[in-house]
């Protein structure tokens, strides 16, 4: 079975041995209770979700096993990683790898920045682009196009301050 990156677990919460989960999924959260997921690339560890639910603007997840806070920071700072067959995206949501490194262009085609990562807010995710580590909002106001074979994503009508004078 092939496994991609999911999520980062970030953190411990609480005392009931659960875990704030950063998904790397833009668009949605790639995980149910029950479901099977691993803690390497390879699958070698697996781990049972107990529970996901969101907690002020973060996902919070229990897996079977970890009930406390002792257990739950050994896999604190990890990626979770999913079979690669649940990864299905919908209209519009992308994997955060196939947008990282993108170049964002305006509809003139002039080079804004690179993309060097990507936030996950609690409205929308965001792209952070350059060394400036801008956010620009991905939403349709602002992306006209996302190609990902090209790694090209083209926007228009960006907030006032946001591209002015040095590139992103």
């Amino acid at each position: 079975m092939n496994y991609v990156p999911a999520a980062k677990l970030v953190g411990i919460f609480g005392i009931r041995g659960e875990l704030k989960c950063e998904p790397i999924v833009a668009g949605s959260t790639p995980f149910e209770t029950g479901n099977e997921y691993a803690l390497d690339a390879a699958g070698r560890t697996l781990v049972r979700c107990r529970s996901i639910r969101p907690h002020q603007n973060r996902l919070l997840i229990a897996f079977e096993g970890i009930d406390d806070p002792d257990a739950a920071r050994a896999l604190a700072g990890k990626t979770l990683y999913a079979p690669s067959e649940t990864q299905s995206l919908a209209e519009g949501e992308y994997f955060d790898r196939d947008l990282i490194g993108a170049q964002l262009v305006d509809e003139n085609d002039r080079l804004l920045g690179d993309v060097v990562g990507v936030e996950h807010m609690p409205a929308h995710d965001c792209l952070v682009v350059g060394p400036k580590r801008a956010l620009v909002p991905m939403v349709a106001a602002f992306i006209r196009s996302i190609d990902v074979g090209r790694k090209r994503i083209v926007v228009a009508d960006l907030p006032l301050g946001l591209i002015e004078g040095e590139p992103l």
